[in-house]
């Protein structure tokens, strides 16, 4: 496949559509193109499919219309939708398809660079930069946008203060399981225990960044950059809910050290909370948004399109706060919370989910012609 092949598809298009993978943020995509009265589409696995089709699916509710979703596509596996038989349905459904971390995770990038032969929008080839393994990284792109990130250790020998191992679970390899380590000793330590008990593999642990655990205040910038306009818009901030972290934080300390010793720390991501940022902080944000942006045009053509996130922390500094960046989204962050933060109403005047600012940019393209430029 070719890389302007789905642009051509979209050119071909006399109507659109909004699709995306029935997961993670499936409901902010459609709620937005719905919004912006374009139809959308939710591509389902079977047995997961309830949310979609049956609680949010769009009926009549006496003179009522309810649900955000006109249409379900359901397959037996997700990574089908790389298959012909689905691309060929979404190009005949008009479909743009707005791609969310679960795409990544269930389809795989190779499927998605060379066979997902619909158009999406984004940069479908920057989403390998999220994994540490990948050649030019989320890591390589902070580090060339010159933003600050924390201390990494590849020789466990030198762990000197509190680190985070980020291994990945042995039974979902999607998931971390996380653990905090302070030296050498412990580390060796901790991995062979949560081996033993088979939370993690030698090889998930070989793979394993350990980075310097950031104490700060917890932040995720949701981003929006938009090529058609060339500016940079920060769609909202929010922090995450994670279990059993957030129930172990309500204990006094000497109760958590005492609930450690009956249970292993978990911090598997189960939402977010809608939080705001200090005024005075938001012209950092929005420059080491505008210096990532910048990056990845040089390091991964055409760039970011649409929405990313910087995960990370505000920290203390000399005289003043400063930003720690330690994980990046090229895609569709999870957060629907973000439009309950002040961020599109200064900008626009009113509230806005990041699935509908998606809607907006790919409305605005098709309408003048330019759906090439938004779309990968």
């Amino acid at each position: 496949m070719g890389e302007s092949t789905p642009a051509r598809v979209a050119d071909t298009y006399k109507s659109i559509s909004v699709a995306t993978l029935g997961s993670h943020s499936a409901l902010d995509v459609c709620e937005g193109a719905k919004r912006e009265g374009i139809r959308s589409i939710v591509v389902c696995q079977k047995g997961r499919e309830k949310t979609y089709q049956r609680y949010y699916i769009s009926r009549k509710r006496g003179k009522r219309q309810v649900g955000c979703i006109d249409k379900v596509i359901l397959l037996n596996k997700f990574s089908e939708i790389a298959k012909e038989e689905a691309t060929k349905q979404l190009q005949k459904e008009n479909a743009i398809f707005v791609p969310n971390r679960s795409f990544s995770v269930y389809v795989g990038y190779e499927n998605i660079e060379n066979n997902f032969n619909v158009p999406i929008f984004g940069n479908r080839f920057l989403l390998k930069a999220e994994e540490r393994t990948a050649e030019r990284n989320q890591e390589y792109l902070l580090k060339k946008a010159g933003i600050r990130t924390p201390k990494t250790f590849k020789d466990t020998s030198k762990i000197d203060r509190l680190c985070l191992v980020k291994a990945s679970e042995a039974a979902r390899s999607y998931e971390r399981a996380f653990f905090f380590v302070s030296s050498y000793e412990e580390y060796k330590q901790k991995s062979k225990e949560m081996m033993k008990r088979g939370l993690i593999t030698q090889k998930g642990l070989d793979a394993a960044p350990i980075e310097e655990f950031v104490m700060g205040a917890q932040y995720n910038f949701n981003f929006f950059y938009s090529p058609i306009n060339k500016e940079l818009e920060l769609i909202g901030t929010d922090t995450r809910r994670q279990t059993n972290l957030d129930g172990i934080l309500r204990l006094p300390a000497s109760e958590q050290m005492e609930a450690l010793k009956h249970m292993r720390m978990s911090n598997i991501e189960v939402g977010h909370i809608a939080s705001t940022v200090r005024e005075s902080l938001l012209e950092k944000v929005f420059e080491i948004g505008e210096r990532f942006v910048e990056t990845c045009k040089k390091e991964y053509s055409p760039g970011i399109i649409g929405p990313f996130a910087l995960q990370g922390a505000v920290v203390p500094g000399e005289g003043t706060e400063e930003i720690v960046i330690f994980d990046v989204s090229f895609r569709l962050p999870g957060s629907p919370g973000v439009r309950f933060t002040p961020y599109t109403e200064y900008l626009y005047g009113e509230s806005m989910s990041m699935g509908r600012r998606c809607a907006i940019e790919i409305n605005d393209a098709f309408k003048s012609g330019r759906l090439g430029e938004v779309v990968t």
